[in-house]
């Protein structure tokens, strides 16, 4: 049995029509999960974990998808790697075109290959692992038309020319200055993607990133909404849209009713227990995109 996700019911706003598009998406069952080794400032292993409980969280975030009609494709997971339930961290996808990931913890580093190995035998036949430290979507979020680069704490800046010429598209490099948003997707997410008209329409905590950022940020987002410190504090910006349904933690409320505001959907999951890891609903979830 597992719990039900939480869904916030709105009505429309008639600011815009949000149009949902379907996604595909990898996400690995966290059967071997617990903290066992601290890596980010989330990270206790003397704090108590249930493995049982990250479990019914992670089945309720894929079932949340699935009733959105998103396909979920999923990797086995592997003993003595209990942050493999994070897929985002091990490959960024575009257009068919997969670049791996290469881990800066030595804890993690084995993961990498058992998601270059699914890809394989998937079919891709695009598959790059990097030479640079890359921790996939955690730091490299897709636009739509270019690739937001985190780094600051985990993917060295090397690796963002490295993802451009792998990947063929236009990187914007960012600059992560608080610790406890040590990747990019626990400080920003896309809420819609760029279109020909339009740049995407994102969210972020200010605070987690450099002055200079912040600036670059303002110029090339006007209209991006502002997490306040709060809506960061919960992992709430770890958050996945299709462009009208945003999936995100139970406890980010005011988060909620700010992309409600905007047309969005929101629905609740509750990821309590993978918090405990610095994860939530993005972290669990590599898109697969072409």
């Amino acid at each position: 049995m597992t719990s039900a996700p939480v869904r916030l019911t709105v009505p429309a706003p008639a600011v815009q029509d949000r149009v949902p598009t379907a996604r595909r998406y990898l996400m690995c069952e966290p059967r071997y999960f617990t903290v066992e080794y601290s890596i980010n400032p989330w990270m206790d292993p003397n704090r108590p974990v249930s493995t049982e409980l990250a479990v019914r969280q992670w089945t309720a975030l894929k079932e949340t998808y699935e009733r959105l009609g998103h396909q979920v494709e999923t990797i086995q997971p592997q003993p003595a790697l209990p942050d493999m339930v994070f897929a985002a961290n091990s490959g960024t996808v575009i257009d068919g075109v997969v670049l791996g990931s290469r881990f800066r913890a030595p804890q993690r580093a084995a993961e990498a290959d058992f998601y270059r190995k699914w890809f394989l035998d998937k079919g891709y036949r695009d598959v790059v692992m990097p030479d640079r430290v890359n921790e996939a979507e955690g730091d490299l979020v897709w636009t739509g038309d270019v690739l937001l680069a985190g780094t600051g704490f985990r993917t060295d800046p090397g690796a963002h020319a490295e993802a451009q010429e792998v990947l063929g598209v236009p990187v914007v490099s960012l600059h992560l200055v608080d610790p406890r948003y040590y990747h990019l997707d626990v400080a920003l997410f896309v809420l819609q993607n760029a279109t020909r008209t339009s740049r995407a329409h994102i969210a972020y905590y200010p605070g987690a990133f450099s002055p200079g950022t912040q600036r670059a940020l303002r110029r090339l987002y006007p209209n991006a909404i502002l997490a306040t410190e709060a809506d960061a504090a919960c992992l709430g910006l770890n958050a996945v849209s299709d462009g009208h349904n945003v999936v995100l933690p139970v406890e980010a409320t005011h988060l909620a009713a700010e992309v409600a505001a905007q047309g969005y959907q929101p629905h609740f999951v509750d990821i309590s227990e993978l918090r405990k890891s610095g994860g939530g609903p993005k972290c669990c979830t590599m898109e697969l995109r072409g």
